[in-house]
This record gives structure tokens, C-alpha cells and sequence, in this order.
């Protein structure tokens, strides 16, 4: 005679999966008011309270549904490296034996995260470290805002997050729903209140993800360019071979119509020899002259077995100097957390790569140095 088969275990619902919209959908579906939501949000974001049954003003028997049904998980910090410049990189563990990594950059007057989307990156850009550890999986969205509370756990009342920026491993429009939940959680007045303006999300150019946030999420835009012809940037940005520079720039200007006086912050990395000369400056301005731009010029942060190196200072400033003389608002990003591998383009995490592009490089990168 057959056993009975064991009872299906149901999964546990990590409510940091839902932001506020989320939540008051999961509470009436309950058959409770929409303004548990804001209540669950204060205990958790702003009380830091998980624990079901000390979230007082709910009633016994909704206490113990969440307690049997729901669950409050962050990821899990597992390492942490700070930099002579004051720069934390934190290795922090996701389900599955994958890592992330997440940076916290301290300034005088603001405190800047940058926040991972993917376990490693679906895209392939070549001056790009993450890039090179090939894809796993998107981040849930229990795995971005949380992301934020274990930055701000560690770092206590003393340091503040100010601003958060989509700017680690991944390309965040790939994520897209996952991301834009975890957003709607920074800037939640209920959440962390972040203004729109202080939160940040970088795309190498997903345009009809871009034309979707256009209208759903109002956040400030940075995209990253990084060549003035399509033929350079098929190369530095394989993604361009899908959605060339007029696609995108369309996207950006259609961005930018959200409201009076907006930017686009372009991202421009140096790479000596490939897009730095007088004629690249000079294609980036009459390439930006229908968009309000500023424009952000990254030095180069070398990695193993890159194939670039960075531009000169004297290149560097050249270029910048041509564009602010041209009227474009443009910086040269400071270099912080090299010394702990946590600069822009640097983050690696540990990744089971489902793309076999780690693969692909190694053979890629033998056959270059022969």
C-alpha cells in the first residue's frame, strides 16, 4: 500500500517583496484596509521592527497570519572592506550561494549607496569587470531595498544614506518591475524618503524599458554613453547593436520632457586611445545639443586581463575643458574605493555564471594576447 504524499510546504512571503501599492493589495486580499500597508511599512522601515508580533497596532489574528504566512528577510552581509578614502564595500550573500556587492560612498554632505539589480550582468559591456562574470538571476526586490537596510544597519545613526544610486552589478531596466518596487520603497515618505532626486537608476540604454519609466517612475535618469558613433559603441556597449544612439537619445530626450529644467546625466568612461581625442569631444557636443545634459567623464578602473587602460589627466582634462567651454555641464568623477576594488566598473561579487560568458572572455582574451 502507497504512503500518502507529504503535504507541499508553502512558501513564506518575504514582504520586503512589496512596496506600498503591493502591500495594500496583499492587505485587502486579506480583507483588511489598505492602510495596513503604511503601518507594516513604519513598523519595518522606520521602527526597524520585524518581529509580527510586536507590531501592536495590528490585531491578534492578523499578527498571527503574517507570523504563519509572511516573513521579513534581508540578505546577509558576509564581508566587509573599508578603503583609505572611507569607502565601504560589503559582499553580501543572496539565496541560491550567489554574492552582490554593495558600495556605501561617504562625502561631507551626503552619504551615496550604490545598489546592485543583478547577480552579475545580462549584458556584455568590455571596460566593464561585472560584465565579465557573466548572469545568474535578476535580484528580487526583498534583495534591493534590503540592500539598503543592511547598509544602514551597519553604519548606524552616525551615517546617513542620502542618496541611492542604481549604479552596481547589473543593468537595473533588465530588472525592471523588481527595481522600480524597490525605488518606490527609497523615495516612500512611510519607507526611507529619499527625494526622487536623490534616488538614481543607470541603464546602458534598454530603451523601451526607458520609455516605460518615463511613465511610471520618476527618478533621475543616468545613461551610460560611452561612444559618439555607433560603430565604437556596438563595441564598448554590445547592447547598441539592438538600440543604436538615435533610439536611445530619443529616449533620453522623451525622458527629459517629465519636468521643467530636468537632466540626463551621461556616463563617458576615458579609455586611452579609444574615445578621448579632440574629435570624439567634439561629436559628443554636437551629439548632446538636443539633449539637457550634464555629463559625468569616469577615469577608467583597470581590472585582470582588461584590454584598455585609462586616459591621461592631460586627456581627461582636454576633453573636459572642451565640453564646459561648449556649454556642457561636465565633472570628472572622483575615483573612490580602488584600493578595495569597489570603483565604478570594479564590482564582481561571486557568481554562478548561467551565460557561459565567463567562458567565452577566457578564450576571447587568449586568442587577443597571442
Amino acid at each position: 500500500m502507497n504512503s500518502a504524499p507529504a503535504p507541499v510546504k508553502q512558501k513564506l512571503l518575504n514582504l520586503l517583496d512589496l512596496d506600498r501599492e503591493g502591500l495594500a493589495a496583499f492587505f485587502v486580499g486579506l480583507g483588511e484596509k489598505p492602510f495596513r500597508a503604511t503601518q507594516l511599512l513604519k513598523w519595518v522601515y522606520q521602527e526597524e521592527v520585524v518581529d509580527f508580533d510586536l507590531m501592536t497596532n495590528f490585531s491578534k489574528s492578523l499578527r498571527s497570519y503574517l507570523s504563519e504566512n509572511c516573513h521579513v528577510t534581508t540578505p546577509e552581509i558576509v564581508l566587509e572592506k573599508i578603503a583609505s578614502d572611507g569607502t565601504r564595500k560589503w559582499v553580501v550573500q543572496t539565496g541560491c550561494g550567489n554574492k552582490i556587492e554593495t558600495v556605501f560612498i561617504p562625502e561631507e554632505n551626503r552619504g551615496t549607496l550604490c545598489v546592485s539589480s543583478q547577480v552579475g550582468c545580462a549584458l556584455a559591456c568590455t571596460f566593464c569587470s561585472t560584465a565579465q562574470q557573466g548572469f545568474n538571476r535578476n535580484l528580487t526586490t526583498a534583495e534591493i531595498i534590503g540592500q539598503v537596510m543592511v547598509a544602514q544597519q551597519r553604519l548606524g545613526e552616525a551615517k546617513k544614506i542620502t542618496n541611492v544610486v542604481m549604479m552596481g552589478m547589473g543593468e537595473p531596466l533588465l530588472n525592471f518591475d523588481n527595481v522600480v518596487a524597490a525605488m518606490n520603497l527609497m523615495m516612500d515618505d512611510f519607507a526611507y524618503g529619499l527625494s526622487k532626486r536623490r534616488v538614481t537608476i543607470s541603464t546602458s540604454g534598454v530603451v523601451p524599458a526607458m520609455h516605460r519609466l518615463t511613465e511610471v517612475c520618476d527618478v533621475s535618469l543616468a545613461v551610460s554613453l560611452h561612444a559618439v558613433t555607433d560603430e565604437l559603441r556596438d563595441v564598448l556597449v554590445p547592447i547598441n547593436k539592438k538600440y543604436p544612439l538615435k533610439e536611445l537619445l530619443e529616449a533620453c530626450r522623451d525622458n527629459a520632457k517629465i519636468a521643467p529644467r530636468r537632466t540626463i546625466t551621461f556616463e563617458y568612461v576615458m579609455l586611452n586611445g579609444i574615445n578621448d581625442s579632440i574629435e570624439d569631444a567634439h561629436g559628443l557636443i554636437d551629439l548632446l545639443k538636443t539633449v539637457p545634459s550634464k555629463l559625468n567623464l569616469i577615469p577608467f578602473n583597470p581590472f585582470p586581463n582588461s584590454i584598455y587602460t585609462c586616459s591621461s589627466n592631460n586627456a581627461i582634462h582636454r576633453f573636459k575643458t572642451l565640453l564646459n567651454d561648449a556649454g556642457i555641464v561636465t565633472t570628472v568623477r572622483k575615483t573612490r574605493g580602488e584600493d578595495i576594488d569597489a570603483a565604478c566598473g570594479q564590482l564582481v561579487g561571486q557568481v554562478a555564471d548561467k551565460s557561459r560568458r565567463h567562458l567565452k572572455l577566457k578564450i576571447m582574451s587568449a586568442e587577443h594576447a597571442a
